[in-house]
C-alpha cells in the first residue's frame, strides 16, 4: 500500500480537488488546514486533517511524519496580509523566517521545501500527482481572442515574466498595451477586481515566475477566476501551458462561454 500524501493545504478550492481526484485514484491524503472552514470541507472530501495555526512549522512536521507521509504536496492560497497578522510561530518557523535574505513568496517556499528535504519528506507539485491539471496548449474556448487582444496578451507575457523575475507576482492585467494591473501581495481576483475599477474589456496574464521552483506555488485559475473576471468585465485569460493549473476546467469553460471570456493556453 503506498504512502499517503502529505498536503498543506491553503484556501480555495484547489486542495478540495486534489483530495477528490486523489481518492478516486486510492491515494490517502493526510491534510494540514489553517481554518476551521477548510479543514471541514477537507474532511468532508476524505482526507485525515489535522487543523493548525500559520507559522506552527515542527507540529505541521510532527503530523506528517506520525502519519508515514513520505510525498508532500503544497496547494491552495495563504493570503500573506491574513498570515502576517495570525501566525504564530514555533521556534522552527522562527528560525527558519530569520534565515531568509527576501522574505517574498519564492524565497519563503524554497525555504520550506529545504526544511521538508531535511526531515526525509519529499516536496512534488500537484501536477506530478494531477498532470490532468494542467492547462493544454491553444484556444480552449470557443471564442478565440482578436487581433488585438493577442497583442495585449503577448506584451502581458513579456510584464509577467519580469515582475515574476522579480518575485513580485504572477499576474497582470493589460489593455491596449497598456499596465492596468500588477499582481503583488493581494493575489489574482483582487488584483482583476482593483483592474475592473480602472478600465473595461483587460486581458489577465498569468505564468510561473522564470525562477520559480516548478514544485511550489504553481500559477493556477479555475471557475472562481472566471467569475471575478466576469465581475470585473475583464475578456481574455491567458494561461501559460504546461505550467499553470486549470482547476474544474470543465465547469471553467463554460462559465467563460457564457460570458463570453476568451481563455487560452500560451507558451
Amino acid at each position: 500500500m503506498e504512502a499517503p500524501v502529505g498536503l498543506v493545504a491553503g484556501e480555495g478550492k484547489g486542495p478540495l480537488i486534489l483530495v477528490k481526484a486523489l481518492k478516486s485514484k486510492g491515494r490517502e491524503v493526510v491534510a494540514v488546514a489553517f481554518s476551521d472552514e477548510q479543514a471541514a470541507r477537507l474532511e468532508e472530501a476524505g482526507a485525515r486533517v489535522a487543523c493548525l495555526r500559520l507559522g506552527q512549522f515542527g507540529k505541521l512536521l510532527k503530523t506528517f511524519r506520525g502519519a508515514g507521509v513520505r510525498e508532500v504536496c503544497l496547494l491552495g492560497k495563504v493570503e500573506k496580509p491574513r498570515a502576517l497578522r495570525e501566525a504564530l510561530p514555533d521556534l522552527r518557523a522562527l528560525l527558519l523566517w530569520k534565515r531568509l535574505a527576501s522574505r517574498n513568496d519564492d524565497a519563503l517556499l524554497r525555504e520550506v521545501c529545504r526544511e521538508f528535504e531535511k526531515e526525509g519528506l519529499r516536496v512534488v507539485s500537484p501536477a506530478d500527482l494531477l498532470p490532468e491539471l494542467l492547462t493544454p496548449e491553444g484556444v480552449l474556448t470557443r471564442k478565440a481572442p482578436s487581433k488585438e487582444e493577442w497583442e495585449d496578451i503577448r506584451f502581458g507575457l513579456s510584464l509577467a515574466r519580469e515582475i515574476g523575475r522579480l518575485d513580485i507576482g504572477q499576474c497582470v492585467v493589460v489593455k491596449d498595451r497598456m499596465v492596468v494591473a500588477v499582481e503583488a501581495m493581494e493575489g489574482t481576483d483582487e488584483t482583476i477586481r482593483r483592474a475592473g475599477r480602472l478600465r473595461q474589456g483587460a486581458v489577465v496574464v498569468k505564468v510561473m515566475k522564470p525562477n520559480q521552483d516548478p514544485r511550489l506555488d504553481l500559477p493556477a485559475a479555475g471557475a472562481d477566476t472566471v467569475r471575478v473576471m466576469q465581475e470585473a468585465g475583464a475578456r481574455v485569460l491567458a494561461l501559460e501551458a504546461g505550467r499553470s493549473l486549470l482547476f474544474e476546467r470543465e465547469e471553467a469553460l463554460r462559465l467563460a462561454e457564457e460570458a463570453k471570456i476568451s481563455i487560452v493556453g500560451v507558451s
